[in-house]
């Protein structure tokens, strides 16, 4: 390089500043230009085959008989853009590149992101210094001596490349036959739309069933849209039985059946005879190709139907729970309206005895005011419009307040409760009644089902799991008769309960309030049958805003 020449590295992070750059970078080249670069579907070199004005300048430079040397992987996805840069330069293959560079004469230029592989780099190190350009020279002059002649390559993979066809068969057994063909190949995904619920019969019976299970088993992902019916339970059952990654959605009948392997072959047929009871006997026309165009045309059909599906789905959930939620809830509103009701009647009719009335009015509306407060503190959740009102205050007070709460609500004397502190003070920053209402559901879970014994509220402070963060940890535990095994995977959500009274919200507002502090809430049987009771533990973190 001219010792007048002043040297420069610049990182460039601007679109056209980064655009300006390589064709300055190519106009610049005298003798030769070597590179190399990441192996795409879309490419075999982002740096030179996406521009059409780069691409007429080293042409030109061919022209010039200017060295032009390349290397990347060359892979059945990108073979014909790989012909069409030996057009312009000189190609090898290396497995495994990783990274792009060019290197000339006098510069070197490297894209460090791409975030399309379609589109220009928006982040390029372009650098005349001379110790930089050596070293790349050298880099490439190593993996070229390592690659091999991109021909040699691509007459490698061509003879392994099926080529690209679009059929369609009236043949019902050829048709019956590719199916099982297709269903045998699998081994990363397959989809299957059955248009009824008797298909998934006549596709089991064909042995389709037994490969999808096979290719799940061995770690494919498979999906299937059908119908469901007593007509295909059988068949549903063995598939739950046997793969229990299989996903099965309720699909609508429909006309067409689709199949589709490995995101590479399609078979798609039309159905003819809804309740034949063989698959040859059920289609008319049938279309089968490998054209990945089409593949990915009728997976993006798939993937609409199937997102379909799961929103029916959770809406259908959604509309059982609220259904639900309303039977529960308009129960539990009756029994102490009632209550309160029918002793407002005879106090109104004997005055005198109102002190055998007013604490069974009070007692039932209390609980009728804690119910109207779980369903407005679930609709804040649902609408995310819970708040915390943080302050800081001392842990044992609030600890002390929900014991005396559920003390006076309990009534029972059987019942003991130990509070053991710990050995420092705890003082939060935290919503204080959120955090209450948090403990005093927990205690009143517990005394629910502690007929006899005792409930022992511990506090410790300590690290976070997986964080350098310092937490209080606040557990309930009891001697109860523990959680019910079929309770235990949904004891945290919405209407999860086995008590006669109750609606099971208690346990899913306190999740919600324990994760609005950053916190975490878990339970355990104290033995392995439940048999000894429970206890439930949550966190907060210890952070003084």
């Amino acid at each position: 390089m001219n010792a007048d020449v002043a040297e420069w590295t610049r990182v460039l992070y601007d679109t056209k500043d980064t655009n300006r750059a390589l064709l300055r970078f190519y106009s610049r080249v005298n003798n030769r230009c070597d590179g190399y670069g990441i192996s795409s579907s879309y490419s075999p070199s982002p740096l030179i085959t996406k521009s059409k004005r780069i691409n007429q300048i080293l042409n030109r430079l061919k022209g010039k008989g200017v060295k032009l040397r390349y290397v990347t992987e060359i892979t059945k996805d990108n073979v014909l853009d790989c012909k069409r840069l030996m057009e312009i330069v000189e190609l090898r293959h290396l497995e495994g590149v990783k990274g792009n560079m060019e290197v000339s004469d006098t510069e070197y230029i490297s894209p460090a992101t791409y975030h399309n592989i379609r589109k220009t780099a928006y982040q390029i190190l372009y650098s005349n210094v001379m110790e930089i350009v050596e070293q790349h020279q050298y880099l490439f002059d190593t993996l070229w001596n390592k690659a091999i002649p991109a021909r040699q390559k691509i007459r490698e993979l061509e003879k392994d490349i099926e080529a690209e066809f679009f059929e369609v068969f009236t043949d019902h057994q050829r048709v019956g036959q590719i199916l099982l063909d297709l269903a045998k190949s699998v081994r990363k995904e397959a989809l299957l739309i059955l248009p009824n619920d008797k298909a998934m019969v006549r596709v089991d019976k064909l042995g389709v069933i037994d490969y999808v299970i096979k290719a799940s088993q061995n770690g494919a992902t498979v999906k299937i849209i059908c119908p469901l019916s007593e007509e295909n339970s059988e068949v549903v059952n063995k598939i739950s039985e046997n793969a229990k990654d299989i996903v099965i959605l309720d699909g609508k009948n429909s006309l067409y059946g689709l199949y589709i392997a490995d995101g590479e072959k399609l078979l798609r047929a039309e159905l003819k005879e809804p309740r034949a009871e063989l698959f040859s006997e059920a289609i008319g026309f049938a279309i089968y190709s490998n054209s990945r165009r089409n593949a990915d045309s009728f997976r993006s059909v798939f993937e609409l139907l199937w997102n379909e599906r799961i929103l029916n789905e959770r809406l259908k959930k959604a509309e059982v729970m609220q259904k639900e939620f309303i039977n529960i809830a308009s129960h539990e509103m009756k029994t102490p309206t009632q209550v309160i009701l029918g002793y407002a009647e005879i106090l109104e009719r004997k005055p005198e005895r109102a002190q055998d009335f007013i604490q069974p009015i009070l007692r039932n509306a209390k609980r009728l005011y804690r119910l109207t407060n779980d369903i407005l503190d679930v609709a804040k959740i649902e609408s995310q419009s819970l708040t915390l009102k943080k302050e800081r205050f001392n842990l044992s007070d609030a600890v002390s307040v929900a014991i005396e709460d559920i003390k006076n609500q309990a009534g029972s004397t059987k019942i003991k409760m130990v509070y053991e502190p710990g050995k420092e003070e705890v003082v939060i920053h935290a919503d204080r009644g959120r955090l209450i209402q948090v403990i005093s559901n927990l205690l009143s879970n517990a005394a629910k089902f502690t007929e006899e014994g005792k409930i022992t509220i511990v506090v410790t402070a300590s690290k976070a799991k997986d964080s350098n963060q310092n937490e209080v940890l606040i557990s309930i535990r009891d001697n109860g008769s523990g959680i019910d095994s079929e309770i235990f995977p949904k004891l945290f959500s919405k209407f999860a309960t086995h008590s006669s009274t109750g609606t099971g919200l208690g346990l899913f507002i306190c999740k919600s309030i324990v994760q609005a502090h950053g916190g975490r809430i878990w339970a355990e049987n104290n033995d392995s049958n439940g048999k000894k009771g429970a206890t439930f533990t949550f966190s907060i973190p210890l952070i003084l805003n």
